[in-house]
């Protein structure tokens, strides 16, 4: 039985007065691991901001992790980037403080209180991404493949029904790209949902999944051919 965390019907997003996306529908299950693959200026970004609440959706119904994007308030959206863990492209790590300083401030953000209970989740997720010897560091300290390995820690604080990962290895080379890829993967096989925006298609060759693509205006699965 399909157990949706992201249902789309009949979605229409907009960048202000421009229509991005038309007739998207979308369906993303618990466990999946999905890639949102298209051109820089497809829609990509759109699509992911509609989600996490960045862009208001207007038109159509859409459903994610049990809220209603057309009923979202102001007021409902850093409960719903609770239920969700988003993964940027250039990290957005706080400069100013080290990485378990990080990871404390968003827990507190998020309404913990216990500090014990912050600090065994704070290493439970620093050791699902190997770092759990570096939260002592500072960003600069960091190279960019263990920055982003640092996000994706911080993605998965809250233990969020869906992981949004806009171009993760974007900014990486591509070796260091293959070892976040590994991390991803390894945390979707623990049972965490993953929708990556990306245009690596080295990525998706080896290691193929489920493909939504963007193009003229239009969101469509790709069916990957077998060899």
């Amino acid at each position: 039985m399909s157990n949706p965390v992201l249902q789309l019907k009949d979605v229409s997003i907009f960048q202000g007065d421009n229509l991005v996306l038309a007739d998207v529908n979308v369906e993303v299950n618990k466990g999946d691991f999905v890639y949102l693959i298209g051109k820089t200026g497809s829609g990509k970004s759109s699509f992911m901001k509609t989600l996490y609440g960045d862009l208001a959706l207007t038109q159509g119904e859409g459903h994610i992790v049990d809220y209603d994007l057309r009923k979202l308030k102001e007021k409902d959206i850093p409960f719903l980037r609770r239920k969700l863990g988003v993964v940027f492209q250039d990290f957005k790590l706080l400069t100013d403080r080290t990485i378990n300083e990080n990871l404390l401030f968003v827990l507190k953000a998020t309404g913990w209180k216990d500090k014990a209970k912050m600090q065994t989740r704070i290493d439970e997720v620093l050791n699902k991404v190997a770092m759990k010897t570096k939260g002592f560091k500072f960003p600069h300290e960091l190279s960019g493949g263990e920055q982003q390995r640092v996000a994706i820690a911080r993605a998965l604080l809250n233990d969020p029904e869906l992981i949004l990962a806009d171009e993760p290895t974007g900014n990486l080379d591509p070796q260091t790209s293959i070892e976040v890829m590994e991390v991803l993967q390894e945390i979707n096989k623990n049972g965490n949902t993953i929708l990556m925006a990306t245009h690596d298609y080295a990525l998706l060759l080896k290691y193929p999944s489920k493909t939504l693509k963007c193009d003229e205006n239009q969101i469509y699965e790709v069916v990957q051919r077998k060899n």
